[in-house]
């Protein structure tokens, strides 16, 4: 393989569900079985592929999010997380140029020049012979400064199919076609409501992985992507320094111990969120909803998203977990729960007609639906209500929900963290719902400049009588490495 670099590249489709997901990891797994140090970035607000790319890579796949933070915010994170890579691999979302914004400047084809990549093009060609050509050339003609450098044909009905588009885009336009992959229904990870089943669910991540990796090494030529992708300028300076210093691990004194639910049911967190909370001076403790019967001995807990509807006859049986978290809140243990976390902490999930008594905290009842209740970008002003400390960027707060789950019989006199400019929340007016020490809203937070919740989060927490007073009916189990080290 050409050692000329570095590499670096976004992957696009012309549409969503064209696959590029599957590439991805394939071309992550396959890069790093040469030998290369990949790193893995997914655009925009995403839980589920980020685990299948840092699965495929070895490396924790970084997320970067144009509603959420600036260009140079994300320029200052992509340079960070990229140091010492061979090859820096960025998954968009969606269409590559799709996106909320009519000019396209939060699309993946905007964030492939704020970054200076080349594009890799994958093309789900299903159907397709001569008319793969004028939509190369369309994408191609829609912007000029883009940089479309190879399209890799993703769905092939068999060899005659890929002769035939291979000598369409030859002659009719000036992109490689840099791989040809055939349809396989043995390599496709299944999908649900949100997207791709989480790896936390799969018992052989790795099998699948590798056998993407090895498909896709025999599909696509590494060495011509490679040369194509090849980088030789810097990336672009980044303008008044508002990003800051690049964020370091929390001292090996950190004092403030969270658990973090980590577990087939709960699986939802990014990787720089964790790593804002280690900054700020937290040890993550790992914490299972569905086998531990104590909790760990932690000041706070942090429930993300998951899919707890999945798992709630487990969750439900696991009686004395949920009884001692529920006696913890009580006695001002401080909790932070997104989404999934809020649904653990009702009293109850509902569905298809099954119901399952969750934790009890929270006094409502979670109802699933068929369709989405919540889903895209949320735009929320903090209320009085809100809970920690908070330092400068005003009470706006940007976000991002994907729920199939409504929470009724609420009391109407809840106080609420938020109100809802933009989105649903609870009830398209409210989120963020507080309970004693406890803030859980159906919105996902990320750790920016602007707003970084982590700290406020910790400073909560090391403020808080819970941590000078432990509650004398809770059993906790002591820390361990084997538990620590599950936190990624």
């Amino acid at each position: 393989m050409n050692a000329r670099g570095p590499y670096r590249f976004l992957v696009s489709a012309a549409h969503k569900s064209s696959g590029k997901t599957t590439i991805s990891i394939g071309l992550a797994a396959a890069l790093t079985a040469r030998g290369r140090t990949v790193q893995t970035f997914k655009k925009g607000p995403d839980f589920i592929d980020p685990m299948w790319l840092a699965a495929a890579s070895g490396r924790r796949c970084r997320n970067l999010d144009p509603w959420l933070s600036s260009d140079d915010e994300i320029v200052e994170s992509f340079r960070r997380h990229s140091s010492g890579a061979d090859v820096a691999l960025v998954e968009g979302n969606k269409g590559l140029y799709d996106g909320l914004a009519l000019d396209g400047s939060n699309s993946n084809a905007a964030l492939a020049k704020t970054l200076g990549l080349p594009v890799v093009l994958v093309l789900d060609a299903r159907g397709m012979t001569r008319g793969i050509a004028p939509l190369i050339l369309g994408y191609q003609a829609f912007d000029r400064d883009l940089r479309i450098v190879g399209v890799i044909l993703n769905e092939l009905g068999g060899s005659r199919h890929e002769a035939k588009l291979r000598m369409v885009i030859e002659h009719y336009t000036d992109v490689a076609v840099v791989g040809a992959v055939q349809h396989d229904p043995r390599l496709t990870i299944v999908e649900r409501h949100l997207g791709l089943m989480p790896s936390n669910e799969s018992d052989d991540v790795a099998r699948r992985v590798a056998d993407l990796g090895v498909a896709i090494a025999h599909q696509v030529d590494l060495d011509l992507m490679l040369d194509r992708v090849a980088i030789a300028q810097p990336l672009p300076a980044i303008v008044a320094g508002i990003a800051g210093p690049a964020r370091v691990p929390a001292a090996a004194d950190a004092d403030i111990r969270i658990g973090v639910a980590q577990d087939r049911a709960f699986g939802f967190y990014y990787a720089d969120d964790l790593d804002a909370l280690r900054a700020a001076g937290a040890t993550l403790v790992r914490f299972d909803t569905l086998n531990d019967a104590h909790l760990p001995s932690v000041d706070a807990l942090f429930i993300g998203g998951g899919f707890p509807e999945l798992y709630a006859r487990e969750l439900e049986a696991n009686a004395a977990l949920r009884g001692r978290i529920r006696g913890a809140i009580d006695a001002g243990l401080p909790v932070y729960a997104e989404c999934g976390g809020l649904m653990y902490l009702s009293r109850s999930i509902t569905q298809a007609g099954q119901t399952s008594r969750m934790v009890g905290a929270i006094p409502g009842d979670v109802v699933m639906h068929d369709r989405p209740v919540g889903r895209g970008y949320v735009e929320l002003e903090r209320t009085d209500a809100f809970p920690w400390p908070t330092a400068g960027g005003g009470r706006s707060v940007r976000a991002h929900e994907f729920h199939y789950a409504s929470l009724e019989n609420l009391a109407p006199d809840l106080r609420c963290a938020y109100t809802v400019k933009r989105g649903h929340g609870i009830d398209g007016e409210r989120d963020g719902l507080v309970v004693g020490n406890v803030l859980a809203s159906f919105a996902h937070l990320r750790s920016t400049p602007a707003h970084d919740w982590a700290a406020s989060f910790v400073e909560f927490i090391r403020a808080s009588d819970y941590r000078q007073r432990r509650n004398g009916n809770i059993v906790y189990l002591p820390p361990t490495r084997a538990r620590d080290a599950l936190i990624v």
